[in-house]
């Protein structure tokens, strides 16, 4: 909860009908003044525009908060209300999970015989240290120690359409201090920063771009180094970001280190079952997803390097090994993995990754060897991906046994979209209308007020994470 503070009654002035009544706060723990293009504390009736947004009512007063999305600085009204009566700014720079010292900001009282007031402006993001915020109003009656927030909100500055507001949600759970998101995202967090990548790709908003170097230098040594660690799909996740990075940025690093992943990767391929890459370092499991971004990730890496034939015959070799098992079921879905005693389709779950994965290695590998196999291969699992009453009910992506957004499940819908956006501009658009269904479904029944998504893609909404916001991500970067 925020703190709570003591406050005194300051200079009254009187403007544009509204009267604003500061209330200075007398606890030195109090936010430090945020300066962007104005400081906090601008008078609101400086501001060239006024978008009223989120309210909350409680005993008749409504409690509101005002944006100016021009200087992306807001301020907070109560109205219908009576002389004492509070309204104040929260500021969360990790998405209302937290505000801390960013409370009580502006806190104001109705003065005698007043009925509305209005708190100065404050800035929603801190530019100088990354902050990436979110406002909401709160207040009180004077006479009653009951309190009422607005949902949170924020300006449009980097948030003018769908994906990009999604982009920004999701750096509201960019952890700074680690350079992932949530705090420890491993290999959630790998497609998280793929997401945030081809955002700023396919938007052009370059205002996030400072996440990829800080996620690079702060986790280059830990586990194994060069973001290798026990578990080979782990790996393949991050050597593809650091692709997406390097075509991004031009940074050789970028590269250098996706090809450390996929030598990292190629050293734990072995005869067994004929060949394929194992699961993890404990050599226990051959699966699809582990293979997938084993010829994705080689096929990438080969259309990049001039002169190449080391990563072109590893993902040729992966394909090839690939249809030997099976895995890819009688009704094109691709299963699970592999069983070690029959070196055969083991027939576990269809996840919807495993399934997007597999069509995007497979038109990177067209691209790179004009295989028109593999494409056909790739067409007939994202028609029975988008037509599956399985994995596609009623029309809308839905992971097998969905739940909240937790675990590792809650990431695959975003890889398994981000293929099928590849897919379908290597198919003149064959999926446009079931991308856009995907996308008009989470707009509706899947968002709040911040742009954030939760994991049921048809609603009801639920508590998000950066997984459930980089999979929508995913899927707006391809339709927006």
């Amino acid at each position: 909860m925020p703190k709570r503070r003591l406050a005194r009654l300051a200079i009254v002035t009187v403007t544009a009908g509204l009267i604003s009544v500061p209330l200075i706060p007398s606890s030195p723990a109090q936010a430090a003044t945020v300066c962007n293009r104005y400081c906090d504390g601008r008078d609101a009736a400086l501001a060239p525009a006024d978008r009223p947004t989120v309210s909350a009512t409680l005993y008749g007063r409504t409690f509101r908060v005002h944006l100016n999305d021009t200087d992306a600085m807001a301020w907070g009204t109560v109205e219908g209300g009576q002389a004492t009566d509070e309204v104040w700014l929260d500021r969360s720079f990790d998405g209302g999970r937290g505000w801390g010292d960013n409370s009580r900001l502006g806190a104001t009282r109705i003065p005698t015989g007043g009925t509305s007031v209005r708190t100065t402006q404050f800035n929603v993001d801190d530019w100088a240290t990354n902050g990436v915020g979110a406002l909401r109003a709160c207040g009180k009656a004077g006479d009653r120690p009951e309190i009422a927030c607005t949902p949170w909100t924020r300006s449009t500055w980097n948030a003018w359409d769908r994906r990009t507001a999604a982009a920004t949600a999701l750096m509201m759970r960019f952890d700074r201090g680690t350079g992932l998101f949530d705090t420890n995202g491993w290999w959630t967090g790998a497609n998280a920063m793929s997401a945030l990548i081809e955002n700023a790709r396919v938007s052009g908003m370059n205002s996030y771009r400072y996440a990829i170097g800080s996620a690079y230098d702060k986790n280059i040594n830990s586990r194994q180094g060069q973001f290798r660690n026990e578990y080979l799909d782990d790996t393949g996740w991050w050597g593809l970001a650091w692709l997406a990075a390097y075509d991004l940025t031009g940074d050789s690093r970028y590269l250098n280190t996706a090809r450390a992943d996929a030598d990292h990767m190629f050293s734990y391929w072995d005869t067994r079952c004929g060949g394929g890459i194992w699961w993890s370092t404990a050599r226990t499991y051959k699966n699809a997803i582990s293979n997938s971004l084993y010829i994705q990730l080689n096929a990438g890496l080969s259309q990049r390097i001039s002169g190449d034939t080391t990563y072109r015959n590893r993902a040729t070799a992966g394909w090839t090994w690939f249809q030997t098992t099976g895995m890819i079921n009688g009704q094109n879905l691709v299963n699970d993995g592999v069983n070690l005693s029959t070196c055969r389709n083991n027939g576990d779950v269809t996840w919807t990754y495993n399934q997007g994965v597999l069509m995007n290695a497979l038109v990177q590998l067209n691209r790179l060897t004009g295989d028109a196999n593999a494409l056909t291969v790739a067409r007939r699992i994202g028609d029975a991906m988008t037509t599956s009453t399985y994995l596609s009910p009623n029309g809308i992506l839905t992971e097998p046994n969905e739940s909240g957004c937790s675990g590792d499940g809650a990431s695959f819908k975003g890889a398994a979209i981000r293929g099928l956006g590849v897919l379908n501009g290597a198919t003149s658009g064959a999926y446009n209308a079931y991308l856009r269904r995907q996308a008009d479904s989470n707009y509706a029944n899947n968002r709040d007020t911040i742009d954030a998504y939760g994991s049921h893609w048809a609603g009801p909404r639920v508590a998000t994470n950066h997984s459930c916001q980089h999979s929508v991500l995913d899927l707006l970067n391809v339709t927006n």
